[in-house]
């Protein structure tokens, strides 16, 4: 009927989301519309390879996946994106900034 590839033994969240509001990304990929971005038209690109940009909110999507919200800087593009089309540009070293009055 259809050949739609799902991850379906994936179920992202068991866990906490992987990246964090505002932590700085990467796309792996050029990203097109298909359909669901108002305003482009179909297959025109919102997000080329390597472009950089910022997680401005999470959501889930089927009850398996976590979908981040991405301001990408040089298109001004906002696109919802799974975890493996993207890369996290945080130091390997760096730690999550504790909570104001919450003891680490």
């Amino acid at each position: 009927m259809s050949n739609i590839s799902r991850d379906s033994d994936v179920v992202e969240l068991n866990q906490p989301p992987f990246f964090s509001y505002g932590e700085k990304v990467k796309s792996k990929r050029m990203i097109r519309n298909d359909g669901t971005y108002a305003g482009k038209e179909i297959g025109e690109i919102l997000a080329n390879k390597g472009e950089i940009g910022y997680v401005v909110s999470i959501g889930t999507f089927l009850q398996q996946f976590y979908i981040y919200g991405i301001e990408f800087i040089d298109s001004g593009n906002r696109v919802g994106m799974k975890r493996k089309e993207l890369e996290s540009l945080r130091p390997a070293d760096s730690e999550d900034l504790p909570l104001p009055g919450v003891p680490r």
